[in-house]
């Protein structure tokens, strides 16, 4: 994907400059080139150093042919070699072999490939050759090579919320109303060093990636171990794999709470041929204990996408820095409610949860009739006290009054409804779509110890 493409180093202005610190001997021996050779090296340092190592504050003149501890000391921080300009390499503007390409087939129906040569993308309109795709601008309308190029699709650049809605589904995703949230909850900027678990359909690893990019990172946790391998290979194929980690991991360490509760009722360990499926299925990797395995206070963020969020709160406090934010994603109350209880057992606060569902709108052309374009006057107390003696006298009014009979009637006439019209109309749509979902914020705070309880090692 365009997002996380990899950054490019090109030397700058300042490195082809060439400016740098030189040896005072490096014009030879003479007193005056050792002279041209100290004002150049203190010109480089108040270029490079600004006012931190001024060079009115050098008094110490070396003029052995060896470099000076001043040099030797600023050398690494004045070479010309470590001011080359960092910057993200322009998209691509046509598709490649190997691309993603997101299919447009209808609104509610989009597909993926992965162009290939000698591949064909079959549908109900048609058949469409890979090579069709290929030097292709992402956008465009292809025909299909039957039913006489009737049958026809857009190709289109993969996004994070496109690729949510053509992905294969291995679990339950995070729709983009929430995914939205939650980058915006947690303050995601470029850079950051995010932990995720789990990883699942890799939705919400979209996202957040290109929050993050371009030098990011992301630590992704899985403990389904066929899982954790499909999302590696498809990070590697977006050209994602140096922004993001996967680990077949769970960070819960459900292993171990189990050995514990089996050892307090006397009760032996867990074997391999005892375990439950889903703690059966670990690789050597994964020791049980839970835990992200990053060191203290490593990440700036953290997410939980898990059935029981409050087992890994613990461990995530313990890899949060000082002010982090987390998120817990939950679809029942009574998993928001014991995250809570865990969150401030372990020293967050700032807590809020939230629930948001996207309200989508039909707009179309609708024909009714226009409404009226001309009211009549505020009638005056003349008028008001006529008509309630029309309404008494059966609808007549005397001759005299005939002239306000009249208003009155054009005036009722003004109200009828003019002809049909088309209008541009919303409607919302019957359902809405997405699963109930919470999201539970929180802050991490530096008021106790956060380091995990002995328990859980």
């Amino acid at each position: 994907m365009d997002f996380g493409r990899p950054m490019v180093c090109n030397p700058g202005v300042v490195a082809k400059s060439n400016i740098r610190l030189v040896p005072e001997t490096y014009l030879g021996d003479d007193p005056l080139d050792i002279l041209v050779c100290q004002a150049s090296n203190d010109a480089a340092k108040d270029l490079f150093l600004g006012n931190d190592n001024p060079s009115s504050d050098s008094t110490k003149k070396d003029t052995s042919s060896e470099p000076t501890n001043d040099t030797e000391k600023h050398l690494s921080r004045v070479d010309h070699a470590l001011y080359a300009e960092h910057h993200l390499p322009a998209p691509r503007p046509t598709i490649q072999p190997g691309d993603l390409v997101v299919v447009f087939e209808s609104f509610n129906d989009l597909n993926f490939v992965y162009a290939t040569p000698n591949e064909v993308f079959s549908n109900r309109n048609g058949h469409f050759p890979h090579h069709d795709f290929i030097s292709k601008p992402y956008g465009c309308k292809i025909r299909s090579k039957n039913n006489n190029g009737l049958g026809f699709l857009y190709l289109l650049r993969p996004t994070p919320e496109l690729w949510a809605r053509s992905l294969p589904h291995r679990t339950q995703i995070v729709h983009e109303l929430d995914a939205s949230m939650i980058v915006h909850y947690l303050n995601l900027i470029p850079n950051m060093v995010v932990c995720e678990s789990g990883t699942g359909s890799g939705a919400m690893s979209h996202v957040i990636l290109r929050s993050i990019a371009p030098k990011g990172k992301l630590h992704t946790y899985e403990f389904n171990k066929i899982r954790a391998d499909k999302a590696r290979v498809e990070f590697q194929g977006h050209g994602l794999g140096h922004l993001v980690e996967v680990h077949h991991r769970d960070v819960c360490g459900k292993k171990a709470l189990l050995n514990m509760n089996q050892q307090e009722s006397n009760q032996p360990a867990a074997s391999d041929e005892t375990e439950t499926d889903e703690i059966k299925d670990k690789d050597s990797a994964d020791d049980g204990k839970g835990g992200f395995q990053l060191g203290e206070s490593a990440a700036h963020a953290i997410f939980l996408d898990l059935p029981e969020p409050w087992l890994a709160v613990k461990h995530a406090a313990f890899t949060l820095k000082t002010s982090g934010r987390i998120c817990s994603y939950s679809p029942c109350m009574e998993q928001t409610q014991r995250t809570v209880v865990a969150l401030k057992q372990y020293g967050f606060h700032s807590i809020q949860t939230v629930e948001a569902r996207l309200k989508e709108y039909f707009v179309d052309e609708v024909e009714m009739e226009a409404p009226p374009t001309v009211l009549p006057a505020i009638p005056t107390e003349e008028t008001a006290t006529l008509e309630k003696e029309r309404h008494v006298a059966g609808g007549v009014l005397p001759k005299e009054d005939s002239e306000v009979n009249s208003d009155i009637e054009n005036a009722e006439n003004k109200l009828q409804p003019g002809a049909k019209k088309r209008k541009l109309c919303a409607r919302p749509f019957s359902q809405m779509r997405g699963h109930t979902a919470f999201l539970t914020f929180a802050t991490a705070g530096g008021s106790m110890p956060r380091i995990p309880d002995k328990s859980s090692m």
